[in-house]
C-alpha cells in the first residue's frame, strides 16, 4: 500500500504492559524533540471518543487514569475488538489524519494488526519499541492484575511478537532510562 498523503520520516510504535511507562517515555521524547517535530498519537483516543459518544459517557474522563475509565475498561476493550475485527485499520487511520510532524510516536500499540497496518502503510519508516518494566515496578506505579484485562489481547497481543527494533527498560533506574532515551533520540535525529 502506498503511504498516505502526509508521510512521516519515522513512525515509532510503542507497546508494553499497563504501567510499564509507555506514556511517560513517549512524552519525555516529545518534550526533548519538540511538539513541532514530534507528534504523540494514541490509538486509544479515537476508540475512547467513539465509545463515549455511542454510550453517552464523558470522553475526557475516559482519557485519564481514573477509576471512571477503569469502570468501563472491559466493555470498552470488547467494543474496540468488534470494531477492529470489522476493520483492522479503523483506529490507525483515525489517529494519523491531519498529522504534519515528521516524527510520529504511537504510544499504545497493542496488537499485531496495528503493527501490520503501519508497516504496510509506511514501510521502512516504521520501527517497533517495547517498553518493559518489572511486575514489582508496575505494582509500585499502581498496577493491580485485573482478570479479563491483563490476560486479554489488549495487554497480551504482542507478548509473542518476536523481535522489537528497540526495547526500553523502565524498571525505575532513571540513569539507565536516560541512556536508552539518548540512544533512541540519536537514532530519531538520524532520520530528520
Amino acid at each position: 500500500m502506498a503511504p498516505l498523503r502526509s508521510s512521516p520520516r519515522l513512525v515509532l510504535l510503542f507497546s508494553g504492559k499497563r504501567k510499564s511507562g509507555k506514556d511517560f517515555v513517549t512524552e519525555a521524547l516529545q518534550t526533548r524533540l519538540g511538539a513541532d517535530v514530534c507528534a504523540v498519537l494514541r490509538l486509544s483516543g479515537p476508540l475512547k471518543k467513539q465509545y463515549a459518544q455511542e454510550h453517552g459517557l464523558n470522553f475526557q474522563r475516559l482519557l485519564d487514569a481514573s477509576t471512571y475509565k477503569e469502570a468501563y475498561r472491559r466493555d470498552m476493550i470488547c467494543w474496540g475488538e468488534e470494531k477492529r475485527q470489522a476493520d483492522p485499520g479503523f483506529f490507525c487511520r483515525k489517529i494519523v489524519e491531519g498529522v504534519s510532524q515528521p516524527i510520529w510516536l504511537v504510544s499504545d500499540t497493542r496488537r499485531v494488526s496495528d503493527i501490520q497496518w503501519f508497516q504496510e502503510t509506511y514501510g521502512a519508516s516504521t520501527q517497533t519499541v517495547r517498553v518493559v518494566a518489572l511486575e514489582q515496578t508496575r505494582q509500585q506505579r499502581g498496577w493491580v492484575f485485573t482478570p479479563g484485562v491483563d490476560d486479554g489481547e489488549s495487554e497480551c497481543g504482542l507478548d509473542n511478537f518476536g523481535s522489537f527494533d528497540w526495547v526500553i527498560e523502565n524498571h525505575g533506574d532513571e540513569q539507565h532510562l536516560e541512556e536508552q532515551l539518548e540512544n533512541l533520540i540519536e537514532f530519531i535525529h538520524s532520520r530528520l
